[in-house]
């Protein structure tokens, strides 16, 4: 995709997209519901007509404004969304065969049960759609979709129904197929954990724009903006003043040497970069960092901590540790920190924000300040 813009009645929902996906590569397109995703799958589809840009395939220009609209039955892409859509009066196998008719019934046969050993499914081939769950109808729809060997695979949120074990296991076995077969992959999801796991790349939308691309450790760990930051889960948020390079907070100093000297600054933490050490002194009356409340979530514990600073700053932060770790209430704690899991932004305005706040105004005050950086 080069230069895609894209909108309905006058209001435009994409904005100058670029973007690739390599043969064998999983790329997901992550966002907010609202952001454009799912848009632009279907302008990649062919089901919406492109309104401005280009768009090739396999080298193959497919739609350009005005000159050019290759039909999706033309396009050699595989389509696979939320609602499996499979036909309710063919079996589990002919649903899979259904786009190779061009093909000798044996060979068609061959390569539908193929897939749905790869997806734990052949047994069920001779069932038909409403016998089977949830889950299994989604892999089903994912094998007809790879069946005819596209080399563009289109999915739309395809597990999003589905309850968390289960989506998780479903998740996996399609990675694995999708690897298999080596067709490109395109992924629309809102659920970070589920790019994260998925994808060889993600690109990160919001109002109609990419963000941000990267592998899934470029977006967590080298965010280019506060929105980025955020969008991966919670985060500690704190105001500073600039001074020498640094700004202090009320767990340790972060360096701002980027920054200029007397400006404020706004420090984002995640949970997991505080590093908490139990004291053997009582907090007593409270004049150091002490635990709130802890509880336990299964692969890790959540903190609830009054850090204090050297200097009298105090916050209300979280803290995430790994397994089991619940001090009691008022436990006195040491504090230091992992600096790769904190990132320094210039202050958006004074005060301490919530961790979910106005992303959208923090986005557009960001981006003022980086004018012509």
């Amino acid at each position: 995709m080069h230069d895609v813009h894209h909108a309905y009645d006058n209001i435009e929902v994409v904005s100058g997209v670029d973007l690739t996906v390599a043969p064998g590569e999983v790329v997901c397109l992550l966002g907010p519901s609202g952001c454009g995703k799912t848009t632009l799958l279907r302008i990649a589809a062919g089901l919406e007509a492109l309104q401005h840009g280009s768009l090739a395939l396999e080298g193959q220009q497919v739609a350009a404004p005005g000159r050019r609209h290759l039909p999706p039955e033309r396009r050699n892409v595989g389509l696979a969304f939320q609602d499996s859509a499979l036909f309710p009066h063919l079996s589990v196998l002919d649903n899979v065969t259904f786009g190779l008719r061009q093909l000798p019934t044996r060979d068609r046969q061959r390569r539908g049960m193929k897939l749905l050993e790869q997806l734990g499914m052949a047994d069920y081939a001779k069932v038909y759609p409403h016998m089977l769950s949830g889950g299994q109808q989604q892999r089903v729809a994912l094998a007809r979709a790879l069946a005819p060997g596209p080399g563009l695979m289109l999915l739309d949120e395809p597990f999003s129904s589905l309850d968390a074990r289960l989506r998780d296991q479903i998740r996996d076995d399609t990675l694995h197929v999708l690897k298999q077969v080596g067709a490109a992959t395109l992924l629309v999801t809102h659920d970070p954990e589920e790019a994260m796991f998925m994808a060889d790349r993600i690109a990160l939308m919001r109002d109609g724009r990419i963000v941000q691309t990267g592998t899934p450790w470029e977006l967590y760990c080298t965010p280019c903006e506060p929105f980025v930051v955020s969008f991966f889960g919670e985060v500690n948020e704190l105001q500073g003043e600039v001074r020498e390079g640094k700004v202090a907070t009320p767990v340790g100093q972060v360096d701002a040497s980027w920054l200029p000297e007397g400006s404020q600054a706004r420090v984002m933490i995640r949970p997991e970069a505080l590093i908490i050490q139990e004291r053997k002194d009582d907090a007593g009356d409270h004049q150091v960092s002490h635990v709130l409340m802890a509880k336990l979530l299964g692969r890790s514990s959540l903190l609830h901590i009054c850090a204090h600073g050297a200097s009298g700053q105090e916050s209300h932060m979280h803290a995430r540790v790994p397994g089991v770790f619940l001090p009691a209430t008022g436990q006195a704690v040491d504090i230091s920190l992992d600096l790769s899991q904190v990132f320094v932004f210039p202050s958006l305005g004074a005060g301490t924000r919530a961790a979910h706040g106005d992303t959208q105004q923090d986005h557009r005050e960001y981006a003022h300040s980086h004018d012509g950086q």
